[in-house]
């Protein structure tokens, strides 16, 4: 792992301390099976190297001005979308041991904590900056709504589910008209996620790129639009149905009327995933999409 080349991450400040004892939080949804039992079996382990400033199982601590080094997360990706919340601008770094099945985020298995928590302390590890979104929601030029993503903004029809039309434009500039179930805008590491089920490409997580993926798109010419995350992008449904939504991260923000704009834009912070040696982004696509041209079991036995 090159520390030296920024497209890959950046060392953590903590390795520049002459002290190499981190002050952490440690989170995780209590409510989950065999959370407490990991962090019965994991506290001893962090704090051989870390002082553990809180613990929250609630997801309800105010982590938006907490100084710590890292926040350790239990759990799995919903568990460290839920954080990231907490955090607002003070986006620390996280590291994400996962207690469910898929974790792309929170892909340490509880067993490697221990091989790996003191090569953190010593600032054996890269920092990855992840690029979010802000949507807001305009009826003329108020903003009737707003909030932060870190995988998607969709906009969904809702019954009665008839097709609709949504009007794309990228710096004021229409780009295109979209007949569709849907559409999603999504960051890189949310190209893995809904945008994906929809026919999306998949990002590296750290481009600085937004794909734009309709659902069900009824003209065949039409394929999901990737594009740099400094643009403005304005979505304009002028027909919606009764239910048709605005949705962030799988939270419904506001139900559209015809007389808005959504505007989506680069988010005014990043939020941070702590990566160790031996885990790399290929790994996670290889291990938890099973992508490898075959389907794990299916290999024919030598001989």
């Amino acid at each position: 792992m090159n520390d030296s080349n920024p497209s890959n991450g950046y060392v953590p400040t903590w390795a520049q301390r002459k002290s190499k004892r981190l002050c952490v939080v440690l989170v995780a949804a209590g409510d989950r099976p065999h959370v407490f039992e990991a962090v019965d079996e994991l506290r001893p382990l962090i704090e051989e190297f870390a002082d553990i400033l809180l613990c929250d199982f609630e997801f309800k601590a105010d982590l938006s001005n907490i100084a710590a080094d890292l926040a350790i997360v239990l759990g799995g990706d919903g568990s460290i979308l839920r954080a990231v919340r907490m955090m607002r601008a003070n986006q620390l770094p996280i590291l994400g041991v996962n207690l469910g099945k898929l974790g792309f985020l929170a892909d340490l298995l509880p067993r490697e904590v221990a091989s790996v928590i003191g090569d953190i302390a010593a600032g054996h590890c890269q920092i990855i900056d992840h690029l979010m979104l802000h949507c807001r929601v305009f009826r003329d030029d108020e903003v009737v709504a707003e909030d932060v993503g870190i995988n998607e903004m969709a906009i969904f029809g809702g019954p009665p589910y008839s097709i609709l039309d949504v009007e794309l434009f990228i710096d004021g500039e229409l780009a295109t008209n979209y007949r569709c179930d849907g559409l999603i805008i999504s960051t890189p590491v949310g190209s893995t996620a809904h945008s994906l089920s929809a026919g999306g490409p998949i990002l590296r997580k750290n481009l600085q790129a937004f794909v734009v993926s309709p659902i069900s798109p009824h003209t065949l010419t039409v394929r999901p639009l990737v594009e740099a995350a400094d643009r403005t992008y304005e979505l304009v449904v002028q027909r919606p149905n009764e239910m048709t939504s605005v949705v962030v991260d799988g939270r419904v923000l506001y139900r559209l009327t015809g007389a808005e704009r959504v505007r989506v834009l680069r988010a005014p912070w990043q939020f941070k995933l702590v990566q160790v040696r031996g885990h790399s982004y290929y790994r996670t696509l290889r291990e938890k999409l099973g992508w490898g041209g075959r389907i794990r079991g299916t290999e024919t036995p030598a001989g």
